[in-house]
């Protein structure tokens, strides 16, 4: 008797389900609380208070509906047999194309074309009411309907650009990788990534928002300062138009070795009036390069990556793992999909613990801006940050120790207050 894989693999989507919407009824129960945490009384204004409160609630209420609508498709899709369905009757139209039904390239192709036809109308509703809907409502939407019909298109171009060479290297590389499949799998992944976080900031970036120089002036000479003291290889400075689409404000970092970029979100510079917090928060950022948290963080996914393949290598020859799933053939991407489905369990793990760690370093990233001398800036900056943007100000600690890779504020804040009461 042939285990039952595909039942076995739905009934533990839906136990997480289950779970995690547990996790989410605490969590909107928390954000349902009238008062501030006390570490926040006096620090974060009623009436912030009360935008972030509604502004919480209200996605939470979109999260219930979206995650029951998406649970239900995907149960739907494996236990009645629509992913071989789909399958089969992708091939079919190739043919009509004058193209080789039986070429497995073609095929996943057109199988590819059919998913993300799929997946652009079922996600479509949920997107606009999002962002034209909830962000809108709470004074976050800054895009028109035609910005955001543009931007969809140009990401299915890019799909389209990029998704069929990819796709047709995997196909080959598993089709002829023999007893070092994984390896072949991993080496080809790492040159994507390394070629993919080359060209996204210089050439696919661009295409979606406007990077400019940050302005000579004050902010930019004490960044600057603060990196050259730090011998971070600052190479570029930027300001992005953040502002076209959202009033959300953030900043980030990129690029290797000698060639390093920082992007300032346009958004930030205007709600942080003081920029010793706007230097305060890339204080925390640099901090994150100076301890090699990017590099343990990158390491980390590679390792994790070259297991995955390790593990997709022993089960890719199943006929009863295929089987169970409806398949009588043992296609290359179909393999992947079914393999991802039943190690679901292994990938929740790996995710809590990634958080857990992603957690403690926000810590260390705070603690060395702090030592920097940005302490008082960096906890006006975070309050800052978590006010303009409706951040929650409660936090269920279930929820947020299985959902947060950054810890809530009143953690933050407590951590930065502890550091200074053990220094007096």
């Amino acid at each position: 008797m042939e285990f039952p894989y595909m039942e076995a693999v739905v009934g533990f989507m839906i136990l997480m389900y289950l779970f995690e919407t547990y996790l989410d009824l605490r969590q909107h129960a928390a954000l349902k609380l009238p008062t501030l945490p006390k570490t926040l009384e006096g620090v974060i204004s009623q009436e912030k208070f009360e935008k972030s409160r509604a502004y919480s609630l209200d996605k939470s209420h979109f999260h219930f509906v979206h995650e029951f609508v998406t649970i239900l498709i995907d149960s739907a899709i494996l236990f009645f047999g629509i992913l071989p369905w789909f399958w089969k009757k992708s091939g079919t139209f190739l043919p009509l194309l004058g193209l080789n039904e039986e070429n497995e390239i073609l095929h996943t192709l057109s199988f590819l074309a059919g998913v993300m036809i799929w997946s652009q109308i079922t996600d479509l509703s949920f997107s606009l009411y999002s962002t034209f809907v909830i962000e809108a409502r709470h004074g976050f939407n800054q895009q028109t309907i035609w910005l955001f019909f543009r931007d969809l298109i140009k990401g299915i171009c890019l799909a389209i650009v990029l998704g069929p060479p990819i796709v047709s290297a995997i196909i080959v590389i598993v089709q002829n990788g023999g007893p070092y499949l994984a390896i072949y799998l991993w080496a080809f992944m790492f040159v994507l990534s390394l070629v993919m976080m080359t060209i996204y900031p210089v050439l696919i970036a661009p295409l979606f928002n406007k990077f400019t120089p940050l302005p000579e002036g004050e902010l930019r000479l004490k960044i600057e300062k603060l990196a050259s003291s730090l011998k971070f290889p600052l190479k570029k400075l930027f300001v992005v138009d953040g502002s076209t689409r959202s009033s959300h404000s953030n900043a980030y970092m990129y690029g290797f070795f000698k060639n390093k970029r920082i992007v300032l979100y346009d958004t930030l510079i205007q709600q942080c009036k003081n920029d010793e917090e706007i230097v305060a928060v890339i204080a925390h950022e640099l901090g994150h390069w100076k301890l090699n948290h990017t590099m343990y963080s990158f390491i980390a996914v590679q390792i994790l990556t070259f297991l995955q393949f390790g593990g997709y290598t022993l089960v890719r020859n199943s006929t009863d793992l295929f089987r169970s799933f409806g398949f009588d053939t043992q296609p290359v991407l179909i393999g992947l999909i079914i393999f991802q489905h039943t190690v679901i369990p292994l990938q929740h793990l790996v995710s809590f613990g990634l958080n857990l760690v992603s957690r403690s370093f926000e810590f260390q990233a705070d603690a060395f801006a702090k030592k920097l001398g940005y302490g008082s800036a960096l906890r006006a900056g975070l309050v800052k940050l978590q006010e303009e943007n409706l951040s929650a100000m409660n936090t269920d600690p279930w929820y947020s120790a299985y959902h947060y890779s950054h810890p809530p504020l009143v953690e933050r804040l407590a951590a930065i207050d502890a550091a200074d009461k053990k220094e007096e």
